[in-house]
């Protein structure tokens, strides 16, 4: 029995000892991999609501009063709802790789276990917030919370993905007196075009059941309510990537031209949703374009701070090399 514990607690230590100790490039996959999983779940989160399956299991936690998985009466719509479910459990193992990733440098490297804290308990709390919306029967404002949620880990996944590539964040950037209020206030507004987008699919065909409750809003009256916030971060992302390509700064520059190029490709997609009939293949890219857009917004305000190790070794306040990739 000794022997066993021994050999137990010896493979314990070997895996310990093969737990990183530094940012490497395992630490640097699982950062990709927990914003990717993060996009990708509103992808068939929203297939689940697009295809009438919001209800597929009509229960939970089970699928069903008597499983936990759909069963073959359940046809498709069990399939697409279990799936969602499903995909879950992956977000759950890359949240608990990533913390394993990084608690070796909690003392080097606090921001990435708190990061990656923050990202794990935002699953079990998305899975009870799932929950609600069923024994809701859907209920609008709930699923749109739901997405909220959705789009804040999708930022503080963006966050641990910049924190992994450029160490912890030192200073502002010495930059001219405006870029700052602008970035904040384009910050602002994509958050009010995410919140404004999801009352209007709360008033919209899309329920995700054919039983499910409206929010009783003028949909076509919301949309162009949507539009506008829409309409002026355009213009304040813009505006931003004209100032990075006179300031110098890479990151930036990359981050705001994405900005606009996501912007560019999401209004596009909201006005032919609009006047076509709002098709279900639109409004599923409509939703992940908008986690895409909070990722990239979350990129350009993290671009303003130049990474901390790079500061301390040029030992200036600000360099402007320091903030490149």
């Amino acid at each position: 029995m000794n022997r066993l514990w021994q050999k137990i607690a010896g493979v314990g230590r070997g895996i310990v000892g093969w737990l990183p100790t530094t940012v490497d490039r395992r630490v640097r996959v699982i950062a990709w991999a927990s914003l990717v999983s993060q996009t990708l779940i509103v992808g068939t989160g929203g297939a689940v609501r697009l295809t009438g399956s919001g209800l597929g299991c009509p229960t939970w936690p089970r699928c069903t009063p008597e499983s936990f998985v759909a069963t073959p009466e359940m046809g498709i719509h069990g399939i697409v709802e279990f799936g969602n479910r499903l995909l879950t459990f992956v977000l759950v193992i890359i949240a608990i790789i990533a913390f394993a990733f990084v608690v070796r440098m909690r003392r080097e490297r606090p921001e990435l276990l708190r990061l990656s804290i923050a990202l794990g308990l935002g699953i079990p709390a998305q899975a009870i917030i799932g929950g609600i919306t069923v024994l809701t029967n859907l209920n609008p404002w709930v699923v749109g919370f739901h997405f909220v949620v959705s789009a804040v880990l999708v930022a503080l996944a963006t966050v641990f993905v910049v924190r992994v590539y450029r160490g912890q964040a030192g200073p502002l950037v010495a930059l001219p007196s405006l870029v700052r209020p602008i970035a904040l206030a384009t910050a602002v507004v994509v958050w009010i075009t995410v919140l404004v987008g999801i009352v209007v699919t709360g008033s919209g065909p899309h329920a995700g059941d054919g039983g499910a409750a409206r929010n009783g809003l003028d949909s076509e009256l919301w949309q162009h309510f949507h539009s506008w916030p829409a309409y002026a971060s355009f213009a304040g992302a813009l505006l931003l990537a004209i100032i990075a390509r006179q300031v110098g700064m890479r990151l930036m520059r990359r981050a705001t031209i994405a900005l606009v190029a996501v912007e560019l490709v999401q209004i596009g997609v909201g006005l032919a949703q609009a006047r076509l009939g709002l098709p279900v293949i639109l409004v599923g890219v409509h939703m992940v374009l908008a986690c895409v857009l909070v990722a990239v917004m979350t990129l350009v305000l993290l671009s303003l701070r130049a990474p901390r190790a790079a500061i301390a070794a040029d030992d200036a306040p600000v360099a402007r090399d320091a903030v490149s990739v």
